[in-house]
């Protein structure tokens, strides 16, 4: 079952305090008494050293795994109690007030937030009366990210207007959501009723979002793995050629390719898949005369068509 980021940042909280108490616990073991696959607690074990006692950095956790058993060699000195600094108290206040009025939040998050929010307020004393006169309103990814964090929790259906750079459209379609990740962006992966197969949906694009009353039951997936990045052409995927000059070099380094062969003028043919090519016409328009889509012919003259019509836009703006 995919996991939301509040029920994983949860299970992390736990996994500290099971971690103290059970010094080199094996893998097998932990991840059966949090109901999580091996690899799902590895995945935890690997952003933990990453956290500490300060928003400065300050002791952090030193835990790590041979595969077999996970060890933490300095729990005791990150056992004191909490000190925050003045500003790190007021930043600390003012995020926890501004993600207390996110849209979507489940009201028993909201108010054990607001609880806490207030315990903190008592003990920064001055420090927290200050940050009462500091606002932080989000964008709208941050009511959208709620949304979807909400829907996977309650297992709801999401209705979406969706923006499409590649085709330069908006679509209105339902999606069972299965979680959400970020690869330089934030995504949610889900099961799309309107095209009947798992798609991607970058949160910023996002324009409308509704929760259903219908329950998502998406299709049993097995979750891609992400660590070599967000695009990974499969072998059937269809193949385009595109050659570039030595302006356009950088699509060798942004694009995963099969092949890039020099060229005498200093450029590349570059052969790479996608499974949609679409998706390349607003690279050739980018690329101007420092590319051109070589094949598939179908796909050339379509790039071609909309530079002629970028052209004719512009110079009717003249």
């Amino acid at each position: 079952m995919a996991t939301n980021a509040i029920d994983q940042t949860r299970r992390m909280l736990s996994l500290v305090t099971y971690l103290r108490e059970r010094p080199g616990a094996h893998v097998q073991d932990v991840a059966r008494a949090f109901g999580i696959t091996e690899d799902e607690l590895i995945s935890d074990l690997d952003v933990l050293p990453m956290c500490g006692t300060s928003f400065r950095g300050g002791d952090l956790l030193d835990i790590d795994t041979d595969g077999d058993r996970i060890w933490w060699h300095n729990p005791d000195d990150v056992a004191e109690p909490l000190r925050l600094a003045a500003d790190e108290a007021t930043a600390l206040l003012v995020a926890a007030r501004a993600v207390a009025t996110l849209p979507g939040l489940r009201e028993s998050d909201r108010d054990a937030l607001v609880r806490a929010t207030a315990k903190l307020e008592t003990a920064a004393g001055e420090t927290g009366a200050a940050s009462s006169r500091l606002s932080v309103t989000f964008e709208a990814e941050g009511g959208v990210f709620a949304d979807v964090d909400r829907a996977i929790s309650e297992r709801r259906r999401l209705w979406l207007r969706y923006y499409s750079p590649a085709r330069d459209e908006l679509t209105e379609r339902e999606v069972d959501p299965i979680r959400l990740f970020a690869v330089g962006h934030t995504y949610m992966e889900g099961w799309c009723r309107l095209s009947e197969a798992r798609r991607t949906f970058r949160l910023d694009r996002v324009a409308e979002i509704r929760l259903l009353d219908a329950p998502a039951a998406p299709p049993e997936l097995e979750l891609r793995d992400l660590s070599a990045g967000l695009v990974q052409p499969a072998a059937e995927d269809p193949e385009v050629v595109i050659e570039v000059g030595t302006g356009g070099r950088w699509v060798a380094e942004y694009y995963p390719h099969d092949s890039a062969e020099e060229l005498p003028d200093g450029g590349l043919r570059i052969t790479l898949r996608t499974p949609d090519p679409a998706s390349l016409r607003r690279l050739a328009l980018r690329l101007g005369g420092d590319g051109r889509i070589v094949t598939p012919p179908e796909l050339a003259d379509s790039a071609r068509e909309a530079a002629r019509e970028a052209l004719a836009a512009y110079e009717d703006a003249l």
